[in-house]
């Protein structure tokens, strides 16, 4: 697989759920095709906006399966494989790739706070487990683990880990991994409101949450940060930057799922323990969706009830 492919902008693809909370397969399709027809590089399922927690082990491998199917080559497909059990993680990566996936992504362990040499023998064991590209997801706000610039870049010497994921929502270790990056190794933004920084300084593309709703406008703010457009790729940021807003006013993924619902999607069920978006964040969202020309008129944007999945015992 050439590594270069997800350069670009790569959707952290929401999942659908069916009124008695199974993951709704059809639908999934049908968002994928969206999403390739919007312009993106690659697709991400399984990561925390899929709502990988909530998902069993079953489920994940189906959900890869039927991304990899829909996808049909036209981008390729970098799986989620995520765990603070590195049994467990490597599990997933061995699964993910059965499935058919074509890359990885790995977050940094989270609950059990590893220090970095724990977390740097964690991720050789789901390189070598997964026996695909790897990239690495550092979100320590989700994990309460830091990956350090210094670990990603000694992982960075494994022949699999070709790319890291960088959500800390800082600059300065952003900085640090493009300074002192071997050739090849790929700095993706997981924040969509500093992507823009983030490929200002040379890094690569971005894994997005707003690509769910707004996949072609995105797609072309990415492309054109990476190809030296900057009035077009600012004019675009700020096009989208409310919505960028909108979508963490709760817990992601409960906005973005509105969002998509409201843009006449799937609906936005959620499992337990999270819960559908309050009418402040519709209304947020509606507002957003408006401003950057994505919903032309909120007044007849689709009405999104309690359609929590359900997921209980």
């Amino acid at each position: 697989m050439n590594t270069q492919a997800f350069r670009g902008t790569g959707v952290a693809l929401v999942t659908p759920f069916a009124e008695d909370g199974s993951v709704d397969h059809a639908a999934l399709t049908g968002h994928v095709e969206r999403m390739v027809d919007g312009g993106v590089e690659f697709l991400v399922p399984c990561g925390t906006t899929g709502e990988i927690a909530t998902l069993d082990e079953d489920e994940r491998t189906a959900v890869v399966r039927t991304v990899v199917e829909a996808a049909e080559g036209r981008v390729p497909v970098m799986a989620g494989a995520s765990s603070n059990d590195t049994r467990d993680a490597a599990r997933q990566a061995r699964r993910a790739r059965e499935a058919g996936a074509d890359a990885l992504m790995s977050v940094a362990p989270y609950y059990n706070k590893p220090p970095q040499e724990g977390m740097f023998r964690h991720f050789q064991a789901v390189a070598d487990a997964g026996e695909l590209p790897l990239c690495l997801y550092n979100v320590p706000g989700r994990t309460a683990s830091d990956l350090r610039p210094e670990t990603a870049l000694r992982l960075a010497e494994h022949p699999l880990i070709f790319a890291v994921k960088e959500a800390s929502g800082t600059l300065e270790a952003v900085s640090t991994l493009l300074a002192r990056r071997p050739e090849g190794f790929l700095v993706l933004s997981g924040e969509d409101e500093l992507a823009l920084p983030l490929l200002a300084l040379g890094g690569d593309g971005v894994v997005s949450v707003v690509a769910n709703e707004a996949p072609g406008p995105f797609s072309d703010l990415v492309r054109a940060a990476l190809a030296g457009d900057d009035a077009e790729a600012r004019r675009l940021h700020l096009r989208l930057l409310p919505l960028m807003r909108a979508n963490f006013a709760e817990t992601n993924p409960i906005p973005v799922k509105a969002g998509v619902a409201l843009l006449g999607g799937p609906p936005a069920r959620m499992r337990l323990p999270l819960v559908g978006a309050s009418p402040e964040t519709l209304e947020r969202l509606r507002d957003a969706l408006t401003r950057a020309g994505l919903l032309r008129d909120a007044a007849t944007a689709p009405a999104i009830a309690d359609a929590d999945a359900d997921a209980t015992p």
